[in-house]
This record gives structure tokens, sequence and C-alpha cells, in this order.
């Protein structure tokens, strides 16, 4: 009998052994996917640094206006267009003011944002907020049109009484709202605004202070009586914080972490204020949920946009959470990926991305050069994707065929082959530095140098952006000493 039940008792000690260590392993595979085992997690993704010395192309500059000091701190530039059928260029200031430039650098105060007539309550920072974006409509000076006399800002307001049109999918701290305005001038060719107080097309709750909106833009290349004549793109943050926390950028009925495209002159929004056009990529979607304004998402705070005129293509600099910058393309209904990817590489959290297995989804737009926020090169703090532009002017010889762009605190410009272009990575990127009495600069050094000659600190940044302007120049702006600097040969 001592025998029979050993023999019963024993075999289910084995039997239950193997059904717990059955229970375990499926429960380790339930909190430790099998993908994460095999996970590679770093914040230097690229071993090999950007190439400091072979390849550089060195080019000139000149000062090409100075624009003057706001309560006694320098005109933060964020932008610079050609006025359309004109011969003036339009810059705005971050703390609120537009100016207009004649050729041979003088400076007319254009427009205050924050006048009281104007009813903006205009909200700045030094760094993310204030007046962020400027676009003139391409029917500017065209007498009778519906365009004529037209201009739209981007820009951050205090005044968060109205109703907004689109709010956060989670309620933050209610930071402020996003506003995009139309502007209307009696007579475009005024040195000066004349027009009423703006319309508001767009106001957006913003749920944190950082991520706002970036640049606004009519793509320069488009010509008249085609869908894309009169389009405004509109690029915005996902919201803020870090990591998307509201997880926007992928929501396509989430406005955040996006590029918009949609007709200021059109009616057929929700609200009625602007329109939207026709081949938008999500016009026709069953999903009466998603946004038609949206053009591509997946994005995380979108600096710059910029067309090559050589196949239309556009681009977008795109500011990564901790590890990866880059650089991407822009084809309609693309999802440029955050945050389930930042860069080529799968977003872990802002200690760093996985990259065990990068660029491994077809149904993402990966970038076409990207940078490690680590790199020697850099040495800051902070690090963000900034300038933009593809070059196919002649007037800068060593400059034709490239994609510029550029690092917005170390002031580091770089460039890529913009007809061969790389597929990821850094290893293609080369410097670009400023021709010098005294050596080659990067453009922070030439700011500071600026800064001694004007009696000010050393700036410790450069806030580097890059405007390519529809009649081919290459201008340099920055929020550190006021200059504007063109680039030559």
């Amino acid at each position: 009998m001592t025998d029979l039940l050993h023999n019963l008792i024993v075999p289910s000690k084995k039997r239950l052994l193997l059904f717990s260590l059955q229970v375990v392993a499926a429960l380790f595979i339930l909190i430790f996917p099998v993908s994460s085992l095999f996970a590679q997690i770093t914040n230097n993704p690229f071993s090999k640094p950007i190439e400091a010395n072979d390849d550089i192309i060195v080019v000139g500059y000149k000062e090409f206006a100075t624009l003057p000091s706001i309560d006694g701190e320098p005109a933060l530039a964020m932008d610079l267009e050609t006025e359309p059928g004109g011969d003036r260029y339009f810059v705005n200031a971050l703390q609120g003011i537009l100016y207009t430039i004649k050729d041979g650098g003088a400076v007319t105060e254009f427009l205050d944002l924050t006048d009281a007539n104007w009813s903006v309550s205009l909200r700045w920072t030094v760094l993310e907020r204030g007046f962020t974006g400027l676009a003139i409509h391409p029917e500017f000076n065209n007498v009778g049109t519906a365009g004529y006399g037209k201009f739209y800002t981007l820009l951050d307001s205090s005044n968060t009484e109205p109703e907004p049109g689109f709010t956060p999918a989670e309620d933050g701290n209610d930071a402020h709202d996003t506003l995009l305005l139309e502007w209307k001038m009696s007579d475009a060719r005024s040195k000066i605004y004349d027009g009423e107080a703006p319309r508001v097309l767009i106001r957006m709750e913003q749920p944190y202070g950082n991520h706002n909106g970036g640049q606004i833009a009519f793509n320069p290349l488009a010509k008249p009586s085609t869908p894309e004549f009169g389009a405004l793109y509109i690029s915005i943050g996902d919201g803020g914080s870090g990591g998307d926390p509201m997880n926007m950028s992928q929501n396509l009925t989430s406005i955040f972490g996006k590029i918009l495209r949609i007709n200021p002159l059109g009616s057929n929004s929700s609200n009625g204020q602007y329109g939207i056009p026709e081949d938008n990529p999500f016009i026709n979607n069953s999903d009466t949920s998603i946004l038609r304004e949206i053009y591509v998402y997946g994005t995380r705070s979108p600096n710059r946009i910029a067309w090559d005129a050589n196949n239309g293509q556009m681009y977008v600099a795109d500011i990564g959470q901790n590890t990866v910058e880059e650089i991407s393309p822009v084809n309609a209904g693309a999802n440029l990926g955050w945050k389930v990817w930042e860069g080529s590489f799968r977003y872990v959290s802002r200690n760093g991305v996985d990259v065990a297995d990068p660029r491994n989804d077809p149904e993402m737009t990966f970038p076409v050069v990207e940078w490690d926020q680590k790199d020697p090169l850099l040495q800051r703090s902070s690090v963000a994707s900034s300038g933009l532009a593809v070059y196919r002017g002649s007037n800068i010889s060593q400059l034709q065929n490239l994609l510029i762009f550029a690092e917005l605190i170390s002031g580091e410009i770089f460039y890529v082959s913009a007809d061969e272009l790389p597929t990821g990575g850094q290893d293609a990127i080369r410097r670009i530095l400023l021709r010098h009495s005294d050596g080659n600069k990067t453009f922070l050094q030439v700011i500071q140098e600026k800064n001694v000659e004007q009696g000010q600190d050393e700036a410790y940044r450069a806030d580097v952006r890059i405007a390519h302007t529809t009649d081919g120049k290459l201008f340099l702006l920055n929020k550190r000493d006021g200059v504007i600097r063109l680039l030559t040969e």
C-alpha cells in the first residue's frame, strides 16, 4: 500500500512542478514581451560621430539688417518671408512685432500684436511661446482677388476665455491657447498695417507650455489654378510636456502632433472659418471623427518645413525627445512615427530608444537624415533640429543641390545631398561654416563676436533659423543679437 501511495503522489508533485513552471513562464511573457528580451536601449544610438573636419563647406555672409531691440532685449527673430508681388521682406519676432525690411536693410515696424486694439493677449517666452508663425497669402498684392492684402499669424494667447475649437485628449494645466489669425489690409502697399482686428480661424487649447505651433507656410512652388495654390500648411506640436503623455500625435481625432493643410479662404470647416481642400488625404475617410485638416501625423515638435524646387518634395525638421533629431519627408497621409518611433528607432522613454530593430515598419515614413543628441560636436544640454532649406539656386555655387539644416542651440549648420538622400543615420552629415576675417566660424561664434561688439554678454545658444525666400536668397536668423545675415559665396 505504501508503494502504491508513493507512486501516486510523486508523479503528482512532478506534474504540479511542471504546471507551476508553465504558469510562471506565461506570466513572464505577459509582463515582459519576447521583443523586450532582445531590446538594446540607448541614448546614444550612433557610435560614429558627425564628421567634424572633412568635406566642410565654407560660405560668406553679410549683415543684411538689424532689428531694433525690444524692451532692451534683442528681437527674437522667427521667420522671414518675401512679400508676394512686392519688394519687401516681412520678419516676425517672438515678442509680437512684425517688421518689414527693404533691400537696403531699412527696417520698419509694421504691426505690434501686443497693441490693445487687436485683443490678442499675446503670451510669449524666450524659447517656445509667442508670435511663432507668419505666412503671406500668394495673392497679397493682386487687387481684386480673395487673398488681396491678407496674411496669417500663429501665436500663443493668455486669453483662454473663448471656447476653443480644439482641445487636448485629457485635461492639462490649460497653459494657454494657440491661435491662427487672418489679417486683412485695406491697401497692401501701406507701410504699416492699415486693417481692422484679425479674424480667428483656429483656436486650440494647449495642455502644456511647450511644443506649441511651429512654422506656417504656403507652398512657394504652387501654381495658380491648382489645388495647392493658396493651401496653408500649419505645423503643430504634440501638446507638450514630454513623451506625448496624452498619446495625441498618433490620434487622428486630435489636432496635436500634426501638420495641417487648410484653405484659409474657404468655409467648409466645422467652425466655418476656413476651408479643407478637397484633395486632403483624410477628406473622404469613412470615420467621421478623423480631422480632415490633417495632412501628416506622428510629429513631436515640427519646427521648420521646406520644399524642393526640383521635385516638389516637402520636408520637416522635427525636434526629438532626448535622443534623436530628424529631418523627414512629408507626403500626404504619412505617419512620421512619434511616439512609437523616435527617428529610426522604437521610442522607449526619455532615457533612450531601442536600436535592436530599426526602421522595420513599412507603414511609417522614416527620416532621410537624423543625428544623435549626444554628438560631441553639439556639446549642449539641449539639442533641437531647426533651419531647413533645399538650395537649388546658383548664387552660392558651393551650396547647390544640397539639403541644408541646422541644430538650433549650438548653431551648427549641416548639409547632405538633396539628390542622393541618405536613408537615416548621420554618416552623410557634413558641416557648413561661415567665412570670417579671423578664420571659419560656427554661427554661434559669429553671434558671440557680435555680442562683444554690442557690449552684451556672449550668447550661450544660437536659436538659429534658416529662411529660404522665394527670390532665391538664404538668410540666417537668431534670437541673440538682432542681426539678420544673408549668405553669400
